[in-house]
């Protein structure tokens, strides 16, 4: 079995497939912050003492604390069972959950009053650069006219055009995502430098 996790934004979200990619359960929580206190409790109840031989967990962009909430349980579970386990685009997930046969673009909410951005094309998708630019920044460079996320209000409202849908990650769609994008290494995706830098030497 499969087991994929995602917690980069304000959802809580986590599905169980079976080898052949059916989604046997699935939980969607919007639930804003407390990933740490929610995802262990979501996980038992969705497990019901069943065991995965992989999983997938979204490495981001989004929330620093909800990402490595999710990859550290997706580390200890992997090392409890022994499975094997991968990284998936937050993005794309979010982007593969409306039905949509056109370019879509997913945007979240970043720091610092930016968004991090990126659009998808065609089937499998296809993924254009990943963005962490201002709203008026990311909407010159945003074709796509359904956006969606957090950030998708911002970057309509700032481009004047478009379709802006508020919506989050579900892991029930993880299978749904190339290979490409349900491989990365199991570790935080951040599209922007932190913020605290070392001091060069003179």
């Amino acid at each position: 079995m499969i087991l994929a996790i995602d917690t980069s934004t304000s959802a809580c979200s986590a599905a169980l497939f079976d080898a052949d990619g059916t989604c046997l359960a699935r939980r969607d929580e919007v639930i804003g912050r407390g990933h740490s206190e929610r995802l262990v409790p979501m996980l038992d109840e969705l497990l019901g003492g069943r065991k995965a031989t992989q999983i997938l967990v979204g490495v981001g962009p989004g929330s620093f604390t909800g990402i490595r909430v999710g990859i550290a349980a997706a580390h200890g579970l992997a090392i409890g069972w022994d499975a094997e386990i991968a990284g998936m685009s937050s993005l794309a997930l979010l982007a593969a959950g409306p039905e949509q046969s056109g370019p879509i673009a997913a945007v979240v909410k970043g720091g610092h009053g930016e968004l991090f951005a990126q659009q998808f094309e065609g089937e499998p998708a296809t993924a254009g650069p990943l963005l962490n630019l201002p709203p008026l920044e990311a909407a010159a460079q945003i074709s796509a006219d359904m956006v969606v996320g957090s950030g998708a209000a911002a970057l309509v409202e700032a481009r004047g055009h478009g379709r802006a849908v508020d919506a989050w990650p579900s892991a029930a769609d993880a299978m749904s995502l190339p290979e490409e994008l349900r491989s990365l290494p199991p570790k935080p995706l951040y599209a922007r430098a932190p913020d605290a830098r070392t001091r060069e030497a003179a």
